[in-house]
């Protein structure tokens, strides 16, 4: 996740088609961290394969009024940092729900993910290389990508699964090192308020809040695989830490977003909702506290000369 996609709303969150890759790697870590971040990858794998039900295509196409918010923002969000034609890879790109709309519009697109089955969807788009892999190694045999190759890299989906500052740094200096010299990486959290208000968990349980607020701990009966949830300062420190330059951290969907989860695409209200609540997340991108009440943020950073 690494990560399969964008996912974790409310918590229950070029190649001609051609499908090439080496699975999802295994990788040491720190600390007795490992077996967990191996239950994570396995969880990830199970969650995003089909078997569990969930379909990360709908989430942010049809399922509510909120999937349309996050994939408008997103998409112009991306697009802000795009020259025409500009190589772009999708790390975590599930189905291809980013790179498709990238790809029609003339951008060079690689897609990398580390569930087959959502790589093999990803490629019947026909219009951009999919391939399985890994964030936290990018140089994996079937990979193999070099340093410099991308104007931009996505990660609108990985950090959410990697339990461990270290892996989630792996996964930003992957995306770095790949990236041409004043290219653009961008990066994706959930937030821990989101995390703690859609998952509706015992708000007087302090047993349950404060490792969520705290620490960005998930509960351990979640049925999202989700290893962190971020606050935006801790999101931006990360992706300095891993070398990106004039890091802004955005709220995504801005402070209206939760509440379109309850909102039917097809109902007569939604596309007027939507709206307005794109116009907040656009006006309140920045603004000091405001991107937390997003359920997702994402922290825009350039890679040094």
């Amino acid at each position: 996740m690494e990560s399969s996609g964008q996912g974790g709303g409310q918590s229950d969150q070029q190649g001609g088609g051609r499908v090439t890759g080496s699975g999802t790697g295994q990788h040491e870590s720190d600390g007795p961290h490992r077996a967990g971040q191996s239950a994570l990858d396995a969880r990830v794998q199970e969650y995003y394969s089909g078997r569990s039900g969930w379909d990360e295509h709908a989430r942010l196409t049809s399922r509510s009024a909120q999937g349309p918010l996050e994939h408008i923002r997103t998409q112009e969000l991306i697009r802000q940092r795009l020259a025409p034609g500009a190589r772009v890879l999708d790390v975590g790109g599930a189905t291809g729900v980013h790179a498709a709309p990238l790809a029609a519009d003339g951008y060079d697109v690689l897609l990398v993910d580390p569930v087959a089955g959502q790589v093999a969807r990803a490629a019947e788009h026909g219009t951009f290389e999919a391939r399985v892999g890994d964030a936290r190694d990018l140089s994996a045999v079937g990979l193999d990508l070099g340093d410099d190759e991308f104007d931009a890299v996505l990660l609108l989906g990985p950090l959410y699964h990697l339990a461990t500052r270290d892996d989630r740094l792996r996964a930003l200096r992957e995306a770095a090192r790949v990236t041409r010299p004043g290219g653009t990486v961008a990066a994706a959290g959930i937030t821990r308020l989101a995390a703690l208000v859609g998952g509706g968990y015992e708000l007087f349980e302090p047993s349950t809040w404060q490792p969520i607020l705290q620490l960005g701990l998930p509960p351990t009966d979640i049925r999202f695989p989700a290893a962190h949830f971020h606050d935006a300062a801790e999101l931006g420190a990360e992706a300095a830490e891993a070398g990106l330059s004039d890091v802004v951290v955005h709220g995504i969907e801005g402070p209206a977003g939760a509440a379109l989860e309850r909102i039917a695409l097809d109902a007569p209200e939604a596309p007027a909702l939507i709206d307005a609540a794109l116009t907040l997340a656009r006006a309140l991108s920045t603004t000091p506290g405001v991107p937390d009440m997003s359920q997702h943020v994402v922290a825009i950073g350039t890679v040094a000369p």
